[in-house]
């Protein structure tokens, strides 16, 4: 079977889970119930489940303990998209080649449709404990991963950054920690997860933590590259976005040429890692290499 149809073949049964740990629309607040399903099920690469569950299965994880995980990790991702979107953030009306949620539900159900699926995706992962109670010590320890990695020592703190630096001259080293943390953290806390969920000790979690911290930097250089050079059509969103914002990226600093050497050096640099953790990790090493490739 192709990358292509594997890759389908796991956003298939990605869509499925997410779906499953939706709230019903029910209820007097049914409308943030709408506004959470329309923001989560808009589509996208569905890259950090994906990656969940490939380091997962990659040390031998069964059953369906990871579930509620990867639909947590998706709706954090989800979630701070929504914010993003807003007009105080990047003031976009497009993602995925269609309205953004505050568009659809207005700024204030925008706001509300980023708390909601950030709140729920805590609740969400809580509900491994019920699964396999018998593996709360593995379940506690991803519980600290993913608040950790979400918040101002990770996803948080980056934007935190990332925002405050606008229209400023941003050196190198800066460059780097807001992208380890807006955009790493979240793929490191995946893998990670997967790992732990598992059962693999903690030498081998710091390495994919190790591997995850190099995908998630080429993936956001790529990001930087794709906005220069794709269109709206390709990517489902504006382009020339940091140009717009006045922000320091990668293709700015380093230049077009360079950006793209880093992608590539970094990206095998983390697939170096994985091999040292033993498994079979082809289909991994193949989703590393495709975010260097992808197009949108």
């Amino acid at each position: 079977m192709s990358f292509n149809d594997e890759y389908r073949k796991r956003t298939g049964y990605i869509e499925g889970v997410l779906k499953e740990y939706l709230p019903k629309q029910e209820g007097y607040q049914k409308l943030i119930m709408e506004a959470m399903e329309y923001s989560l099920m808009a589509g996208g690469k569905r890259i950090r489940p994906m990656l969940m569950w490939e380091s997962f299965c990659l040390f031998g994880g069964t059953g369906k303990i990871i579930e509620p995980f990867m639909a947590a990790i998706e709706m954090i991702h989800t979630y701070s998209l929504v914010h993003d979107d807003l007009p105080a953030m990047d003031n976009d009306e497009y993602r995925r080649g269609r309205k953004t949620t505050h568009i659809v539900y207005g700024e204030d159900m925008g706001i509300l449709a980023g708390d909601a699926l950030l709140n729920y995706a805590f609740e969400t992962a809580c509900r491994a404990f019920d699964m396999e109670p018998e593996n709360s010590g593995r379940i506690g320890q991803a519980m600290k991963i993913l608040s950790s990695k979400a918040g101002i020592y990770g996803m948080i703190g980056g934007q935190v950054v990332d925002v405050k630096s606008s229209g400023q001259s941003v050196s190198g080293e800066m460059l780097d920690f807001i992208y380890r943390l807006k955009t790493g953290a979240l793929i490191e806390s995946s893998v990670m997860i997967g790992a732990v969920l598992a059962g693999a000790g903690v030498e081998v979690t710091d390495k994919m933590e190790q591997a995850a911290r190099k995908v998630g930097l080429a993936f956001q250089i790529q990001d930087d590259i794709l906005d220069v050079t794709s269109t709206t059509e390709v990517l489902g969103k504006p382009v020339h976005s940091d140009e717009k914002n006045e922000k320091t990226t990668y293709v700015t600093w380093k230049g077009m040429e360079d950006a793209k050497k880093d992608v590539t050096r970094m990206t095998e640099e983390a697939i170096a890692i994985l091999h040292t953790v033993g498994g079979e990790s082809s289909f991994l090493e193949d989703i590393f290499r495709w975010l260097i490739y992808r197009k949108k």
